[in-house]
């Protein structure tokens, strides 16, 4: 039985939505909630109590507002390789609206907002928006983040109307570097307002750096070095995928191997306290005037702490970073009509519907979001294989070092990583003994030539193909561990190899099964025995054509051990 016991306004129920672990119960009082409002109408009293607190507990205090799309500079990493598309002038929040949608958030509780672009300096009446901003009542601190180049010219002024706090985005310390990355001149200003913002107070100044391999993953030491006499909180931030910027994992540096670079100078590297809200990890040179953070999006999530909302220039909210869900803001704001009361609850159904955490890098990396530029933020780089290639010619010029190559440590999900980042065969001396099994297949495309050959019988150059490819497969299987480096040998009780003809296609589909009872799953011995059985059947058949293909290497079905069972539906 369920009871609504307060409701005021268009505030019904929302506590209870979020009491209901059951998904059905849920359903139930968001119906209810969704009836009583409309029964109690768009004309009361509208409360702000829990509007940002989604339904796992995070009190959201903290809003992030992009300014514009625009920029100026041209980074070849910032954007997407064909650029983007600027949303029109008109669609675009006005200086009225991102104030009145201000002092609204600030009513339900937000009291930190952080201007973004594109780059928030490019506006004009970007001093008028500071000092607003800054005004309005429960608004505690208005920070910004920007590029840094035209800071020097305008950092007393914002001072002066109220900003805060500054971050600025810098990728390197190496001028010739940063022209080529931005297409721009620019670095030496860049530098030239990091200094004037900290004769004007701001101590510290952020500083923060996308640390990318081959690009910046050697300057590391040399970013450390800045907070010596600098009072600066540089920010190492893990490169993320976006829409555009071609992430790629191996371009990917994590923050437990930014640490173990660092620590090779500064063996003493230590570890502060952070905030509860914070998303850098500090740490401190004992002896340095600033300080380290590493944001790690990425390698070690801080969704749980998250107190963060974001709107984008075009008006749209987005409850995470990483995520492609937006509702717009702008317009219900520009509805004939509308209230403050509508405004908040679709701010409230946003936050209700934010998920404990982000989907992973992998799984980011092939979802569909916006590009950073269009969603405001971090003014960073995002480099494309493109400008990485190009680039590594680039530094050859520059007689800049590379960062040795070490695998990351800090993914729970790789298994054959030690924690001192380096290459590891799992110990299984406590697993107990289950029965294991594995199947696999792969499909070899011979052509239809070739097939009506094999089928006939009529490739015995070198022996019969297909008895000969079952015998590969099952030594293979059994030889496993001498072929994959970090495999576990293992007495298999059982290894079959099945060869089906597929006249359809003029292809041979290839199965393995592989069974044991041991300490350590069989998924490689499956994965090698059905790929060696395809390449014999490619050797045998190539003198006949090469324009055999081995096509479709694949997993099947796992059983046994302590992990889940797999089937590939």
């Amino acid at each position: 039985r369920i009871s609504v016991t307060y409701f005021k306004g268009e505030m019904i129920g929302r506590q209870l939505v979020r009491a209901c672990s059951n998904w059905s119960l849920a359903s139930f009082a968001r119906r209810a909630y969704s009836d009583l409002a409309s029964a109690v109408g768009s004309n009361s009293e509208t409360s702000t109590a829990d509007v940002l607190t989604d339904k796992f507990g995070r009190n959201h205090t903290y809003l992030r507002i992009s300014l514009t799309e625009r920029c100026n500079l041209r980074c070849q990493y910032c954007m997407p390789e064909d650029g983007v598309q600027l949303t029109p002038r008109d669609a675009l929040l006005t200086t009225e609206e991102i104030v009145q949608l201000s002092r609204l958030f600030a009513t339900a509780g937000i009291n930190k907002i952080r201007l973004t672009g594109g780059e928030p300096l490019v506006r004009r009446d970007i001093i008028e928006i500071v000092g607003e901003l800054s005004a309005i009542p429960g608004i505690k601190c208005v920070a910004m983040t920007t590029n840094g180049v035209t800071l020097s010219h305008k950092i007393q002024r914002l001072r002066e109307a109220g900003l805060g706090a500054l971050n600025i985005s810098l990728d390197t310390l190496v001028a010739a570097k940063f022209q080529f990355i931005s297409r721009r001149k620019g670095w030496d200003k860049v530098m030239r307002g990091i200094d004037d913002a900290i004769r004007h107070g701001y101590q510290p100044v952020k500083i923060n750096c996308v640390v990318m391999r081959g690009l910046n993953d050697d300057e590391l030491c040399n970013f450390v070095e800045l907070t010596k006499e600098k009072m600066v909180d540089v920010r190492f931030i893990e490169y993320m995928p976006f829409d555009g910027n071609k992430w790629n994992y191996n371009k990917f540096v994590s923050y437990v191997e930014m640490l173990d670079v660092i620590r090779t100078q500064w063996p003493s590297f230590q570890r502060l306290t952070d905030s509860p809200n914070d998303t850098s990890k500090a740490y401190h040179v004992p002896g340095h005037l600033g300080q380290v953070g590493f944001i790690t999006s990425m390698s070690q999530h801080f969704c749980g702490s998250c107190n963060r909302l974001r709107l984008t220039a075009d008006g749209n909210l987005k409850v995470c970073l990483f995520g492609a869900s937006e509702v717009s803001l702008r317009d219900i704001l520009r509805k004939q009509g509308s209230t403050d009361g509508e405004l908040l609850n679709l701010i409230s159904q946003a936050v209700d519907r934010k998920k404990p955490r982000h989907a992973g890098m992998f799984n980011i990396s092939k979802q569909k979001n916006r590009p950073m530029i269009l969603i405001g933020g971090l003014v960073y780089s995002y480099v494309t294989s493109y400008i990485l290639t190009k680039f590594r010619v680039f530094t050859s010029k520059l007689s800049t070092g590379v960062s040795k190559f070490q695998l990351s440590r800090c993914f729970s999900d790789f298994s054959h990583v030690n924690s001192s980042g380096e290459v590891n065969m799992v110990d299984v001396a406590s697993k107990p003994i289950t029965k294991r099994q594995a199947q696999a297949s792969a499909s070899v495309v011979l052509g239809e030539r070739v097939f009506n050959l094999l089928q006939k019988n009529q490739l015995n150059k070198k022996g019969n193909v297909l008895s000969t490819a079952k015998i590969a497969g099952i030594l293979a299987a059994k030889n496993t561990d001498h072929m994959i480096p970090l495999c576990h040998s293992i007495p298999l009780t059982h290894v079959a190899i099945s060869i089906e003809f597929n006249q359809s296609s003029y292809s041979l589909k290839l199965s393995s099964s592989v069974e044991c009872n041991g300490q350590t799953g069989v998924e490689m011995e499956a994965l090698v025995a059905v790929t060696v059985a395809a390449l014999t059947v490619y050797d045998m058949c190539k003198s006949a054509s090469h324009d055999v293909r081995i096509t479709d290497v694949q997993l099947d079905r796992k059983s046994g051990g302590k992990s889940h069972d797999y089937i590939r539906l």
